[in-house]
């Protein structure tokens, strides 16, 4: 492996300090291994990468978020859950943290299941494996938008829940450029969104020519 005299120090150190972390009680082990992750993570290659540093968290501090469109039908649901049971947690779910909670990013149905499948729960002893999104991209719109486009990447979103999306979006004052760059996309789609919404306030910022205006004629 090409270690050097310091690296080989090194992981005889780890494989010490993985002994010592064996002893502790599950909680305390769990803390001090996620605090060793982010140590580790602050000096990693990758640290710029979210799933570079997983942590274990009580399932009773992570939340959905309020406004995922993504939904899955029970079948679906039902293999998601034999999946975990079967497999085990090979993605992690993604998070925005605050106050030692975290709100779920994406994996809202990994979520689900750690916390309502007795099975999955029982194995994982009532953690969620999660990850950090980040740091420049935790304000709400900016969570709206990651949220989206790991869904649109896989799967398939309800359109009011969208057209409810982008309402907000326009709200907080993002463009339609910037929604179509931010959520994958084209301006048609954006505006049939607008369209479904039915709220004049969509348009405020849209020019439109006379052909518009309705005039009475005199016959």
């Amino acid at each position: 492996m090409g270690n050097t005299l310091i690296g080989n120090a090194l992981i005889e150190q780890a494989q010490a300090l993985a002994q010592q972390i064996a002893l502790l009680p599950q909680e305390e082990a769990v803390e001090v291994l996620n605090a060793i992750k982010l140590a580790l993570h602050e000096v990693s290659p990758h640290k710029e990468e979210p799933v570079d540093c997983v942590l274990w968290v009580k399932a009773e501090r992570v939340e959905a978020n309020d406004y995922n469109p993504n939904k899955v039908a029970p079948p679906e649901m039902k293999l998601l859950e034999i999946s975990i049971d079967q497999d085990g947690y090979t993605q992690p779910i993604v998070s925005y943290s605050e106050n030692d909670n975290y709100t779920v990013v994406d994996g809202f149905h990994r979520h689900r299941v750690g916390k309502e499948s007795k099975k999955v729960q029982q194995r994982v002893k009532g953690y969620l494996p999660v990850t950090v999104i980040r740091p420049d991209r935790e304000s709400y719109e900016d969570r709206i938008a990651a949220t989206i486009r790991h869904n649109r990447a896989r799967g398939k979103h309800q359109v009011q829940a969208m057209s409810e999306i982008v309402q907000e979006l326009a709200r907080r004052n993002w463009t339609d450029a910037k929604i179509s760059r931010e959520l994958g996309m084209d301006a048609d789609e954006v505006l049939r969104l607008k369209q479904i919404s039915g709220l004049a306030e969509m348009f405020a910022d849209r020019e439109f020519s006379e052909a518009w205006e309705i005039e009475s004629n005199n016959v």
